[in-house]
């Protein structure tokens, strides 16, 4: 792996955290130190938390695919080790997911094709090798940040080609023309996001309010232990613990849905942004009382 211009050192307090994710993602393996993982590490978190606490970064640290995320990295570095890990998991995936996309056998191998060039990195800038893979940060999966990123090129396809068809031409076809829109969203089972919904709506209102001002509104935890009266290292607890809830009430919801176990683990493998789910309207319910009162009226009602 190229050397990056600067090396970053542990944030303070993380250095523990950071030697153990090294170790968890095998990064070893695919010939990145642990001083250039830890820069890879300060980058996502300038990136999604700037200026965010030691316990708000450890938090997203220990969220991260990191195992996949040190895979993608030797890729992009062009590790050949990394490499012949990456084409035996997710190759015939890739594939797959073309033939899924594109529908037609050749269109679809050739999509894939022109996807691996991509990842691959066979142009360069300014000396360096420029792989799509280097701007995978781990938040999702690496099989659903392919997914995105082929349904991504597969469109940017269809545009280049579109270049070299008159206007005249394909008004003459019947062609209708709509207002240009955003790209499209990846391809996520309708039953995920059925089920999401469906837990989200069982929370209780303190739940909501919780998960809504961490993951919607950035609140630190201390901002929201203030607003609930009790301590931040209670916030962080009942954080931790939904989040855990929340994935295995959904994996059983899969389950019920008709899925196998893989299929609902693989399946919930996606970034909640990319979801149909207006998880705003959905979180965003008044609070019930801070901890301290209910604690109050129950002692009065008693």
């Amino acid at each position: 792996m190229d050397a990056p211009t600067q090396l970053a050192a542990a944030p303070p307090g993380l250095e523990s955290t950071v030697a153990a994710l090294y170790q968890k993602s095998r990064a070893a393996e695919f010939g990145i130190s642990c001083e250039q993982f830890t820069v890879v590490l300060s980058e996502i978190s300038a990136k999604y938390l700037p200026g965010a606490t030691a316990p708000e970064v450890r938090d997203l640290y220990s969220s991260l695919h990191v195992e996949e995320l040190a895979l993608a990295r030797g890729c992009a570095a062009g590790n050949e080790r990394a490499w012949e890990a990456f084409l035996i998991r997710y190759r015939e995936k890739l594939y797959e997911v073309a033939g899924y996309i594109a529908k037609e056998t050749s269109a679809a191998r050739e999509l894939a094709d022109s996807l691996y060039a991509d990842l691959y990195g066979t142009s360069l800038r300014d000396g360096q090798r420029v792989s799509k893979l280097s701007s995978y940060t781990g938040r999702g999966s690496l099989e659903g940040w392919l997914r995105t990123v082929m349904a991504q090129e597969c469109v940017n396809r269809y545009r280049r080609t579109k270049r070299f068809v008159s206007l005249e031409e394909e008004t003459e076809e019947g062609a209708q023309f709509a207002s240009p829109q955003a790209d499209p969203a990846p391809v996520i089972d309708t039953r995920v996001e059925a089920a999401v919904d469906e837990v989200l709506a069982a929370l209780s209102p303190e739940d909501r309010y919780v998960l809504a001002a961490y993951f919607l509104d950035d609140r630190t935890l201390a901002d929201i232990a203030r607003s609930l009266r009790v301590h931040e290292s209670t916030i962080s607890r009942k954080l931790d613990k939904l989040c855990k809830s929340l994935r295995k009430s959904v994996l059983s919801d899969l389950r019920r849905r008709g899925m196998s176990r893989r299929q609902a683990e693989e399946a919930l493998d996606v970034d909640v942004r990319d979801l149909r789910v207006n998880l705003r309207n959905r979180l965003q319910e008044p609070p019930s009382p801070p901890f301290s009162e209910k604690k109050a009226q129950a002692d009065e009602s008693g």
